[in-house]
């Protein structure tokens, strides 16, 4: 009875799962590519907000009056090229008393005094939709402005705008080339990591399928355990994601302004279905790998 113990207790050993070391490798592998994600994320958001203060000036003639100010305001917000804003604040009339304001606030000296004339000029600035923002597009937008009534002159920063584009693309193909190569890093990482796990299982496999159990009632156990690790994994990752995050706009309170509470958990729920749907998928294969191998081949 005694030697039976120990048998049992030895082939229990041999069988064990080391399920704290798997789901720590695989917390890790999801925290990562959760880290990088959050960069993307991150990324975009500035793009976004770099791109939405993209502002043309529409300086006025002299001569404009009050009604051309407000007939020329109605026409710009129902311009395609726009960007909607809720309180409309993409389309801001700056007359040239509080331009010269602010002139003379920056820079110290009173060029009306010096002058004895106010030259500037009546202006609006209107914020471009990123969708317009190449360079045809603003040179259409111009010429269409430009056809307005008491329209004296369309201003852009245009190299800077060719700048924005041209880097702007250039990070979107680095960004993308980067996550392509560390989601397949993950995956084989994940991969080889259940299958290391699933090496201690391959003599318990074989005895099951031994008595004559089907393939389907093997595989179903280490599936749900499999499913249970790697939502664990996914629950770890996206906590430790959560408080670096936490720490860093403790840090830099500004990262608040890149960050979106929606996609934050749309990363988290990413990070939960990785670990679930890898984890899975590779102990299927695992053990599917040995239930067709020969006895040697298990040696």
């Amino acid at each position: 009875m005694s030697n039976s113990l120990l048998t049992y207790k030895k082939k229990k050993k041999l069988g064990s799962f080391p399920y704290v070391s798997m789901i720590f490798s695989i917390a890790l592998a999801l925290f990562v590519i959760g880290l990088f994600g959050l960069l993307i994320l991150q990324s975009n958001k500035l793009k976004d907000s770099i791109q939405e203060n993209i502002a043309i000036q529409i300086y006025l003639d002299k001569s404009v009056t009050e009604n051309d100010i407000i007939r020329i305001n109605k026409l710009l917000k129902q311009k395609r090229y726009v960007l909607k804003e809720g309180d409309n604040s993409s389309v801001e009339f700056v007359s040239k008393e509080d331009a010269a304001k602010v002139f003379i606030e920056r820079t110290g000296e009173d060029f009306i005094e010096f002058l004895g004339d106010n030259p500037l000029r009546d202006a609006f600035s209107v914020k471009i939709d990123p969708a317009y923002q190449q360079v045809d597009s603003l040179q259409n937008i111009k010429s269409d402005l430009g056809k307005i009534d008491s329209v004296f002159e369309i201003a852009y920063a245009q190299n800077l705008v060719q700048s924005i584009n041209k880097n702007i693309t250039k990070i979107s193909l680095v960004l993308i080339g980067f996550t392509l190569v560390l989601l397949i890093t993950i995956v084989v990482l994940i991969n080889n990591t259940i299958k290391l796990a699933l090496f201690s299982q391959r003599f318990l496999i074989r005895s099951m399928q031994l008595v004559g159990a089907k393939a389907g009632f093997i595989i179903a156990p280490f599936l749900r355990r499999a499913a249970r690790h790697g939502i664990v994994a996914g629950m770890l990752a996206s906590a430790l994601l959560f408080i670096l995050l936490t720490y860093a706009n403790s840090v830099v309170e500004e990262l608040k302004q890149l960050q979106s509470l929606n996609e934050l958990l749309v990363l988290f729920g990413f990070m939960l279905a990785l670990g679930l749907i890898i984890g899975m998928m590779s102990t299927y294969r695992a053990v599917k790998k040995y239930l067709k191998m020969s006895l040697d081949e298990l040696y």
